[in-house]
């Protein structure tokens, strides 16, 4: 417990020293290291991007020529360069927007998304992987072809079908933990590689 503690504590102080919102950019740092997920000039849809550090991750790494638009019930503070809707990805408005924005061409769909965990761990991963499943939605509508795609989900009895799903849209679906995330914890992140098709 305390070796994971400090490991927390590690990547929070470093998040603060390198001027990340939160320690989860270590997460993307470290995924897109191992898979070569952005490249310079990409569009990237970050869905459930609160408070911000994955979106200061893919700024950096899109480049100028790139364009990074965030996605969340809960604002956030401005990032310059980043393109914010404050909204549910079921919402008409904020699929219009985001269509308006993107031609639906999505290049990178990033999904930290989780719900406010209540405790109990079926309920939880239940409500987890649902929210999931309505990102893959949107995906199979703004992908473009060989997008990436990263999303976070929590281990238990739906994840494989999940993992399945997306095998049918993916060329290659990889399951990813991150050193930043913590031993015990049971997130993984879902790398996607290739888009194939909106099936």
């Amino acid at each position: 417990m305390k070796l994971q503690l400090s490991k927390r504590d590690e990547f929070r102080k470093l998040a603060k020293n390198q001027g990340y919102r939160s320690r989860s950019a270590f997460k993307l740092k470290q995924i897109n290291a191992s898979y070569g997920i952005f490249k310079k000039g990409n569009i990237v849809v970050d869905i459930g991007c609160s408070p911000g550090g994955w979106l200061q991750i893919a700024r950096n790494e899109v480049g100028h020529n790139g364009k990074v638009i965030g996605i969340d019930l809960k604002k956030i503070e401005p990032i310059e360069g980043v393109i914010f809707l404050n909204g549910n990805i079921e919402d008409k408005v904020i699929k219009e927007n985001l269509n308006q924005l993107t031609n639906s061409r999505v290049d990178v769909i990033l999904s930290d998304i989780s719900p406010n965990l209540s405790g109990q761990w079926e309920f939880d991963h239940a409500r987890q992987i649902l929210l999931t499943k309505s990102v893959i939605d949107l995906t199979k509508k703004i992908a473009k072809r060989n997008s990436k795609g990263i999303f976070k989900v929590f281990d238990g009895d739906m994840l494989n079908d999940l993992i399945i799903e997306l095998r049918d849209i993916f060329e290659k679906v990889i399951i990813s933990k991150p050193l930043a995330s913590r031993p015990a914890s049971s997130e993984l992140y879902l790398v996607c590689l290739n888009f194939i098709g909106k099936s």
